[in-house]
């Protein structure tokens, strides 16, 4: 063991892991940080990268303490790290800064995955977030009520785990720079409000008694207001009314009482302690007579109240009001209710004082001893800043509806725009502000508790000042700027609240208000759309102006809309939609085929909202839009035809190999498309669908070598001197590539006579090299990788050898899993002859006369059993990995090639390179029971399926299906299943699968 350190160290010279080198490098405890690297183990602890990324977090002890947690809890994490430079970024980041959020992961290390792919960096919509949070609690999203599966312990552990789940994505955002301050506190809100419905829908499942009640839950404070910490008391007021039934209405009072009932339960819903901890309290303090007053009025209750005995606070706390949850259409009459007497109320008597003194009561109660590091209630804290806004806000904006914001940067700027404060009072107060703000979310996210006091520990300074990017002196350079902030914020706060003019211009006559709608929002909301507000935007680029385009933009889009909104992601559909507008907009014949063909703007939508795969390939080949009239339009092109027209395109471009390639790769592109639509379509099965995608791969290939041939042989002034094919290996040999595959090939050649063998041998590597390069330059389509790592001595061996050379291997060389291996063999490009004659030297040894010995059939079982326990991903689950998982293609592609290899050297029939033709031949020669062979069959054709689902929704290729649940729901719909069936969809594969298994273990490892 202590030579395997030796060499570790060895290799990576440069890192020196002692205690003194981590404890200059930032570690406060050396010796235990050089303890936890050496228990990584050797990759880890020589990772500079790692070492890096740990030295650059606020607190690298804390974050190596949390990283060995996560590593001893799940070691795949640490492979993950390496080669994922985001998850590096984004899971340390946080690791370094929360203690809590750390131990939340290494209770669910899944929720790293947050933390990967594309969408790591991307905000959530709000909808996206209230969706995850109800199916955490088993309610379904779409219902106008919806009603959680229960209210036990399970449930809302099930709910916290969701939201900080989120919370940590959030988190690495923030962290990492990705996201500022106004998204995170946005988001946030956006996040309280789904717990809250929630919350709500495990209080109505119960008390089932209270449907005859509509509740309306409004936000208050920085809630409402959508600038909500990590950890605050969510401010509420709960607005109640009777639901009409059968023509009669339930009386009040009894509404009343069940929507207390409701009220209360969703409030222990959110708050109660469970083993996964609580979320907050939901404080409705804010209510009309405060915690004296009733839990929940109705809406004219309300209103009586606030004519008659509001008090000025009151007023001032409404200007952030908002519905969060609940009734959405009784929470906005609520919210228009009291907008009209926000904007009135500094008309009061006395309004303005009454601000003011409410300010100087709220300083009085703040500790004598916290008062200084106070960054909320202190002098030159937040409150400050917030009050001095939210008076501006009250006396302007009666009669400037522009300054009529909830959040308070949003009002700030409104304020300076409109010339009521000063542009650097404006900047100034903007600045303390976001860097209070900053500070208050730090200080909560390392416990995740609710404080807002600045600690006096110099460890904890120190982790404020590095999480702020304060390198040099962080102690000292983050209570520096602290101050600096805080004086400022207290000096503006004195000059603008204490104003002598603002009582007077209280006084003034009040302007009217102007009300804006939100129906059209409302409606994309309500059609299951995540974005409105992006929506309406794509919709307004498209429809506006007088043109006949957008005339007939304007008739499609009411129809369009709906069937976007019958897609896995109407979003998506719709943003597409644009973009191939974008594009083919002032083409005469898009939108006149759109209008008039209805089937070509069904498809489009259908295509649209659910893959991305599809819609990447039409924006750059929008033309393609054409072949969606017709089912003709879809069929497979015959490999002939495909293979006349890529030839004929690289004859056009004689010496120009990278531009005859493009051009070959966008017909690949736009024959990739076709079969896409017609895959999605149902028009075409799996496979047909391999079929297609492998002769087109077999075309690309054979255009290529052209073009690398006559590139080659430019550069060498003469032919090749030699001949030269390409042997298609793997699922290209079988006939069953899917969208995501690599090209597994090996190259041949055999010179002819005169030439030397050295400068055959050259050419022959040359025209592969070019090949390889010529298929891999950046391009928009897909790429097809050529794997030629199936060649004797793997990438060891040469990448092309003679006719010769392979016959003298595979004579004296050859093990069994080559033997396996060249079951897929298949002649796809370059020199016929040649590869018929390699196929005649294959065969002996994949259809060996009476079949491969006994010690062979032992080894290939031993083989494959080693790749069940090395080659599936760490983390990935076995019953849903679609190649190598139990039941998978794997399992039913290694079955039906033993029987190939015991049986086919007497059975023709049995000579196939194609899986399902080989189980067919099997079960006709009584070699595989019927059933045992419609079993593997079923398994093999839904692991297909899935896998070219998967690259088709998500645009890029993966094995596993995803475990985030809004992912399996859009690939289950693409499958073909409802909206609500995703999980039926997994227990169909579990049960094709475990069947199979069952098979499998049988048939490969028993006869």
């Amino acid at each position: 063991m202590a030579g395997d350190e030796e060499g570790a160290v060895e290799a990576v010279p440069r890192i020196q892991t002692t205690a003194g080198r981590l404890a200059r490098l930032g570690f406060a405890d050396g010796t235990r940080a050089e303890r936890l690297l050496d228990g990584l183990g050797p990759e880890a602890a020589g990772d500079l990268g790692l070492l890096d990324s740990l030295v650059a977090t606020a607190d690298p002890d804390l974050a190596l303490t949390s990283l060995d947690r996560l590593a001893e809890r799940d070691p795949g994490v640490l492979a993950e790290l390496r080669g994922d430079a985001g998850l590096r970024a984004g899971l340390l980041g946080v690791l370094g800064v929360s203690a809590a959020l750390g131990e939340h992961v290494v209770r669910h290390p899944e929720h790293r995955r947050l933390l990967t792919g594309g969408r790591a960096a991307v905000r959530p919509p709000a909808a996206e977030l209230r969706a995850e949070l109800l199916l955490a609690v088993g309610a379904e999203p779409g219902d106008p009520e919806p009603r959680a599966a229960g209210a036990d312990a399970a449930v809302l552990s099930a709910l916290r785990v969701a939201y900080r789940g989120r919370l940590l994505h959030l988190a690495a955002r923030d962290l990492t720079g990705k996201a500022g301050l106004a998204e995170v506190t946005a988001e946030l809100s956006d996040l309280a409000g789904a717990a809250l419905e929630a919350g709500l829908a495990v209080a109505r499942a119960e008390h089932p008694e209270c449907d005859a009640v509509r509740l309306a839950v409004i936000g208050m404070g920085k809630c409402g207001a959508r600038e909500l910490n990590y950890i605050s008391d969510v401010d509420v007021i709960f607005v109640a009314e009777p639901r009409e039934r059968d023509g009669g209405t339930a009386d009040e009072t009894e509404a009343v009482r069940l929507a207390t009932r409701l009220a209360q339960a969703m409030m222990r819903a959110c708050s109660a302690t469970t083993p996964e901890g609580s979320l907050w309290e939901v404080d409705a303090a804010l209510r009309p007579e405060g915690r004296a007053g009733p839990l929940v009025r109705t809406l004219a209750s309300h209103r009586a109240y606030y004519r008659r005995w509001a008090k000025t606070w009151e007023f001032q706390a409404l200007l952030k009001a908002r519905p969060v949850a609940g009734d959405a259409e009784l929470g906005g009459r609520y919210a228009d209710m009291v907008d009209e007497m926000v904007w009135q109320a500094a008309a009061r008597e006395g309004f303005v004082e009454d601000v003011q003194a409410m300010r100087r009561r709220v300083e009085a109660h703040v500790r004598v001893e916290e008062a200084e590091r106070q960054i909320k209630l202190g002098p030159g804290g937040l409150r400050d800043i917030e009050f001095a806004v939210q008076l501006l806000q009250l006396v302007h904006g009666r009669s400037d509806p522009l300054l009529r914001r909830r959040a308070t940067l949003s009002a700030l700027a409104a304020l300076s725009r409109g010339g009521y404060v000063g542009r650097d009072d404006a900047r100034a107060l903007a600045e303390a502000y976001t860097f209070l703000r900053r500070v208050e979310h730090l200080l909560q996210l390392h416990r995740l508790r609710r404080t807002h006091v600045v600690p006096e520990s110099e460890d904890d300074l120190r982790r404020l000042g590095r999480a702020l990017g304060m390198a040099v002196d962080p102690v000292g350079a983050f209570t520096t700027r602290w101050r600096q902030h805080a004086n400022q914020a207290r000096r503006l706060h004195e000059k603008l609240f204490y104003r002598p003019l603002l009582a007077a211009v209280a006084r003034l006559p009040e302007s009217e208000a102007r009300l804006s709608t939100a129906a059209a929002h409302a409606r994309l909301e309500a059609l299951g759309y995540t974005d409105p507000a992006g929506a309406l935007r794509h919709l307004t680029a498209l429809t506006s102006g007088v043109s006949r385009r957008a005339a007939i933009q304007r008739t499609l889009l009411p129809v369009m809309l709906g069937w976007f909104a019958d897609t896995p992601d109407p979003d998506a559909g719709l943003l597409g939609f644009r973009q191939v507008s974008d594009r083919l907009g002032t083409t005469p014949w898009y939108l006149r085929l759109l209008r008039d063909e209805t089937v070509v703007a069904e498809r489009l939508a259908r295509l649209l909202g659910t893959s991305r795969y599809a819609t990447g390939l039409l924006l750059h080949a929008p033309e393609a839009v054409a072949m969606l009239a017709s089912d003709g339009g879809l069929d497979p092109r015959p490999a002939t035809a495909l293979l006349s027209e890529a030839r004929a395109t690289v004859g056009r471009h004689p010496g120009e190999a990278e531009t005859a390639v493009a051009r070959v790769r966008g017909l690949r592109r736009r024959e990739l498309f076709r079969t896409a639509v017609a895959d999605l379509d149902g028009h075409i099965g799996v496979e047909q669908v391999g079929q297609a995608l492998s002769a087109l791969n077999d075309v690309t290939i054979a255009a290529a070598l052209d073009a690398a041939v006559g590139k080659v042989e430019t550069e060498r002034r003469g032919p090749l001197g030699t001949r030269f094919t390409v042997i298609a290996m793997g699922r290209l040999g079988g006939l069953e590539c899917s969208y995501g595959s690599d090209a597994d090939v090996m190259f041949v050649h055999d010179p002819l006579p005169g030439t030397a063998e050295k400068d055959a041998a050259d050419a022959a590597q040359a025209v592969a090299g070019e090949l390889r390069r010529l298929l891999a330059l950046p391009a928009p389509d897909p790429p097809l990788l050529i794997d030629p790592d199936l060649r004797p001595e793997g990438k060891a061996g040469p990448l092309v050898r003679t006719l010769a050379s392979y016959a003298a291997y595979y004579g004296r060389w050859s093990a069994p899993w080559e033997s396996q291996a060249l079951l897929r063999a298949r002649h796809c490009a370059g020199d016929a002859a040649l590869g018929e004659e390699f196929l005649a030297l294959a065969d002996p040894l994949r259809y060996p006369a009476g079949g491969v010995p006994d010690a062979a059939v032992l080894e290939i079982r031993r083989l494959k059993a080693r790749m069940e326990a090395e080659r599936l991903p760490r983390g990935a689950d076995p019953a849903l990995h679609t190649k190598l998982g139990r039941g998978g293609l794997s399992d039913v592609e290694w079955v039906a090639q033993l029987l190939q290899l015991r049986h086919a050297g007497d059975l023709p029939s049995l000579r196939t390179t194609r899986t399902l033709q080989a189980l067919r031949a099997a079960v006709a020669e009584g070699l595989l029971a019927a059933e045992d062979g419609a079993v593997l069959a079923e398994a093999w054709c839904l692991a297909s399926r899935v896998r070219d689902a998967i690259v088709l929704v998500r645009g890029r290729a993966a094995d596993s299906i995803p475990g985030d649940v809004r992912e399996r729901t859009l690939l289950s719909r693409a499958l073909g299943y409802p909206p609500e069936a995703s999980e039926d969809f997994v227990d169909d594969y579990r049960r094709a699968t475990r069947r199979a298994r069952r098979v499998v273990e049988r048939v490969f490892y028993e006869t």
